[in-house]
């Protein structure tokens, strides 16, 4: 199966999921009650879960040192996306709180929810390891500056306590794995690979949830979220990927990392927003618009990738 099917596949069971969650709300299965119940075991259980065992399950102390491109090029990435969401804001004319907030649709793509299942699915056997330490990075900014930048309208500083949540407390549990070689019995590694694996469905079956309670007329009309699709899903991807060809780096590490640029905004960024009572549904027409774009540009981002490569 070549890639772009594998793709295409992907992306098909993204829409399924969402499909599911827009006819869970509309048969009144679902309410705003219960999506804000899931949206916490996403938060709080599946993701942590998922970066847990997606890292001691993908990497050992040899690969984590093999893979240390990953890890440069992740920090590389996320220097990029800052500066890149600070310009669009700019561009926009856009000022506090949703400025901020547009700055982190810009920055953070769906690593864990589309990125790890596309990613895995074209590379089975290295796939998981490259996106297990590029989460490492992903994770730790998020949980510092993406809650930042969702957490206030305001300027702040640091709080080292706002790190302290079960995201950043699985990755460190898990590196700490890594570095020990301690394994983890394999009861509790298939336990926890079948929770992890809910991660993905749940939360798109969440975002399906919301879309099907939300205005989506008005939020099709904000053109700043076409900036990100354009700009950072499609441009940026293919400069980056142009860009880290020209490093004595394997193939599939860097059309790995610039895959991940073409993901839509991360599903968790409104979760994040609702729950400090920032532009939550601005956060929310962000990721639809994204989410919905994206299922027309992320193959035509690889096309143009296979175009320059």
């Amino acid at each position: 199966m070549d890639i772009l099917t594998i793709i295409l596949e992907q992306i098909g069971l993204f829409v399924i999921y969402i499909i599911v969650g827009v006819f869970l709300v509309k048969t009144k299965v679902f309410n705003a009650t219960t999506l804000e119940t899931l949206s916490h075991f996403v938060l709080k259980l599946g993701l942590p879960v998922m970066i847990f065992i997606n890292t001691v399950s993908g990497v050992d102390r040899a690969a984590l040192i093999r893979s240390l491109p990953v890890l440069g090029l992740a920090v590389v990435f996320y220097f990029c996306t800052f500066f890149l969401g600070k310009g669009l804001a700019r561009l926009f004319h856009l000022q506090g709180s949703r400025a901020q907030v547009y700055r982190a649709l810009s920055m953070f793509g769906n690593v864990g929810f589309m990125g790890i299942p596309i990613v895995s699915s074209i590379f089975p056997e290295q796939g998981m390891l490259y996106i297990s330490v590029f989460t490492i990075v992903d994770q730790l900014v998020l949980w510092t500056l993406g809650v930042q930048l969702t957490g206030s309208g305001e300027k702040s500083s640091f709080q080292l306590k706002k790190m302290i949540n079960p995201c950043t407390v699985a990755i460190v549990a898990s590196v700490l794995l890594v570095v020990t070689g301690i394994p983890l019995p394999q009861l509790l590694n298939t336990a926890l690979s079948k929770i992890g694996a809910t991660a993905t469905p749940m939360a798109m079956i969440y975002l399906g949830g919301v879309f099907a309670c939300m205005d989506i007329r008005s939020y099709l009309r904000v053109k700043e979220f076409y900036g990100i699709v354009l700009v950072k899903m499609v441009a940026f991807t293919v400069v980056f990927y142009l860009a880290t060809g020209l490093l004595p780096i394997d193939e599939s590490i860097h059309l790995t990392v610039s895959l991940l640029a073409a993901m839509p905004a991360m599903s968790s960024l409104v979760m994040m927003a609702k729950a400090s009572g920032t532009e939550g549904d601005y956060a929310m027409g962000g990721i639809f618009v994204t989410t919905v774009c994206s299922i027309v540009t992320i193959p035509i981002t690889y096309w143009l990738l296979q175009l320059v490569g």
